[in-house]
């Protein structure tokens, strides 16, 4: 059987092929025998496949020793909550993210509540194919318990970043699309909370997405009608296990992903004063937004454990990734769409401002994405000649290769797992943006 696809942090597969719960349970035994002593969190998302997953983990661990404590369906963001609140050794999420319904997949927390750091997952996954699980006796069996109350401690940390008051007194409309994923469980409580009227489009979180899961423009279109149809000040859109947040205005445009964490540092930085980190595929927005208020920026690798790393490292205020992952330090380190949420309402409130003046006044940038086939064995030759062709740019070699240019830049990197490196591209113009991913696919064909 072919190996699914795996991270530092996690693992993703096609549900009875290349993900089966016999390699799941194996994954989970090898994340468990390295870390913190206690309780294990496991959570889903709403895929139908995930009730399977969590009792064959909940099974495997008990069978480890280790003790397990069912928190059902629930955000990512939320497990890593629970994490916390419960002093737990570590959790465990069930989800595929963005990927389609015949996917499913493991990611991995530690007792901080966050995403497990490279160094720890490269240890999973040694142990994961190299030793063998640790069954223990009858005796030695751990127990499994339901969490009674998954979504409290999230809610309250999110609210405690807002002024509750100033957004309950604009009664916004709202809509929120969950796509039948887990995020309608917290998310109606936190929009009711702040006074909303709410539109929700599948709150229901069977698992049945109405459209394809990422939330993006192609996939929203008939998400943007419903705004306008339903009269409402701003759309919010969740991926299947709410760690991203992509915008629809008021006008029914789509606003993005990319926007979500640029709007979130301008109302942070409009409050506080603290270091801003991305990671180095994002909007040079933020990095602009942290310039203009005389702030440190930093930025990080690509993936959201490397963006919590310099987040630690810098004592930053807020930070995130450019697919609608903002990362608010005091709810959590992880990417969380229901930060995104309560930080726009409130941005909205306190400039009394629609989401539509709030994204105009952004810098303004177009990225284009693309793919160059390229086998592995000459990744490392071709970023070499796009370093030499493009001499007259800042070179960094910290994830891939990053090239900067006033107002510009061109990111290339590999793929883990397909023969292939991603080319992003950003400039003021979708074309000249363009213009600098088919300048780097000639280079590459070269090499």
């Amino acid at each position: 059987m072919a190996e699914p696809i795996i991270s530092v942090s996690g693992l993703r597969g096609v549900v009875g092929q290349t993900l089966t719960p016999e390699l799941a349970v194996r994954y989970a035994a090898a994340f468990v025998a390295g870390a913190s002593s206690g309780t294990i969190v496991i959570s889903r998302d709403s895929r139908d496949s995930g009730e399977m997953l969590s009792g064959a983990l909940r099974a495997g661990l008990r069978a480890v020793g280790r003790d397990t404590a069912d928190a059902g369906i629930a955000a990512t963001p939320t497990t890593g909550v629970l994490v916390r609140q419960l002093a737990a050794g570590g959790g465990i999420q069930i989800s595929a993210s963005h990927n389609p319904i015949q996917y499913n997949g493991l990611k991995l927390f530690d007792a901080d509540g966050r995403v497990i750091p490279a160094g720890p997952g490269r240890d999973v996954l040694d142990r994961y194919r190299n030793a063998a699980v640790d069954w223990v006796s009858h005796d030695r069996l751990g127990t499994d318990s339901a969490v009674a109350d998954t979504t409290s401690a999230h809610l309250q940390a999110v609210l405690g970043t807002v002024d509750v008051e100033r957004i309950r007194r604009r009664k916004f409309n709202v809509l929120l699309d969950s796509n039948r994923g887990a995020g309608s469980i917290l998310g109606r409580r936190l929009l009711e909370e702040l006074g909303c009227t709410v539109t929700i489009l599948g709150e229901e979180p069977d698992g049945q997405f109405d459209h394809t899961p990422e939330p993006t423009a192609e996939n929203l279109a008939g998400v943007l009608a419903a705004v306008t149809a339903a009269g409402a000040d701003v759309g919010f859109c969740q991926d299947p296990d709410a760690d991203r947040l992509a915008v629809i205005d008021e006008t029914g445009r789509y606003v993005g992903e990319e926007y979500t964490v640029a709007m979130c540092v301008d109302h942070v930085l409009r409050q506080r004063s603290g270091s801003i980190v991305t990671n180095c595929s994002t909007s040079r927005m933020s990095q602009d937004l942290a310039e203009r208020y005389g702030v440190a920026f930093h930025r990080s690798a690509v993936g959201e454990a490397n963006v919590v790393d310099a987040m630690l490292e810098h004592d930053a205020v807020f930070g995130g990734e450019g697919n609608g992952g903002p990362i608010d330090p005091r709810v959590g380190p992880v990417r969380d769409s229901f930060v995104g949420m309560a930080q726009l309402l409130d941005a909205m409130a306190q400039r009394e401002m629609s989401v539509s003046g709030l994204a105009d006044e952004l810098p303004r940038y177009e990225i284009v994405k693309t793919k160059v086939s390229l086998p592995g064995e000459k990744v490392a030759v071709g970023l070499d000649a796009l370093e030499k062709h493009f001499a007259d740019a800042r070179s960094d070699r910290l994830d891939g290769l990053r090239l900067d240019w006033p107002g510009r830049w061109l990111l290339v990197r590999a793929s883990n797992t397909e023969p292939i490196v991603r080319a992003v591209a950003e400039a003021e113009t979708a074309a000249d943006a363009a213009g600098l991913c088919e300048a780097a696919a000639k280079i590459l064909a070269t090499v």
